[in-house]
């Protein structure tokens, strides 16, 4: 592999230069205003779960920031490894502390998300439009299965995590649109999956936030 080679993905850059996707570049201050504010929310409350993710938070607004800088292998690793850290985080999260898993099956049952995405991957990428941005759609999918199924168990648990799917996939949308509408908007519309990205992130960490300060923890 290898990790210099560049990689030209997005209306916006025309050129291999460090500053050819300077929207794409700056709107990943929103990953950090975002991580900045659900900090000063979760301080203190001895959530380590919340804390981990906002530090994630931080990170995908980090490698995002390198990758359509650098636009290079090594950059485009430090943009998507850390949204899959912050995915598994929080499935585990979730897992442990909504549905009272045991440590053990918690992670085991995220660890499974991989495998999952593995497989649903290539179905949505039939669908129409979609492009590369099917990588990322099997997240909203699994997100509402969350909340269908602990629509009775924790209603406004389920009703928040419903909410950030219906955010990601506006935020998809505007993924997969960069590319189709280019001639139009030469600007391109992949600066509006970092703003929609950061106010979702931010989000379901609010969302976990309450859900530990509403029901009692066993």
């Amino acid at each position: 592999m290898d990790w210099f080679q560049e990689i030209d993905g997005y209306c916006e850059r025309l050129t291999p230069a460090y500053w050819a996707e300077p929207i794409n570049a700056v709107t990943n201050a929103a990953f950090l205003v975002a991580a900045l504010i659900m900090w000063w929310r979760v301080r203190g409350q001895g959530m380590p779960l919340a804390m981990m993710l906002v530090v994630i938070l931080a990170a995908i607004g980090v490698g995002s920031f390198l990758f359509h800088t650098h636009a290079q292998v090594w950059s485009a690793m430090a943009d998507v490894v850390p949204i899959l850290l912050f995915i598994l985080v929080y499935i585990f999260a979730i897992n442990r502390d909504v549905w009272h898993m045991n440590l053990l099956p918690a992670a085991l049952l995220a660890v499974l998300f991989i495998p999952y995405a593995v497989a649903t991957v290539p179905l949505f990428q039939f669908v129409p439009g979609l492009g590369g941005s099917a990588a990322y759609a099997p997240v909203p999918l699994l997100i509402l299965t969350y909340a269908y199924l602990l629509r009775n168990r924790v209603p406004d648990t389920a009703r928040g995590l419903a909410i950030g799917a219906v955010i990601l996939i506006a935020s998809i949308t505007f993924r997969a649109l960069d590319d189709p509408i280019c001639a139009q908007v030469p600007l391109g519309t992949h600066f509006m999956w970092h703003i929609l990205n950061a106010v979702m992130l931010g989000w379901m960490i609010e969302v976990y936030r309450r859900h530990m300060t509403r029901v009692p923890q066993p």
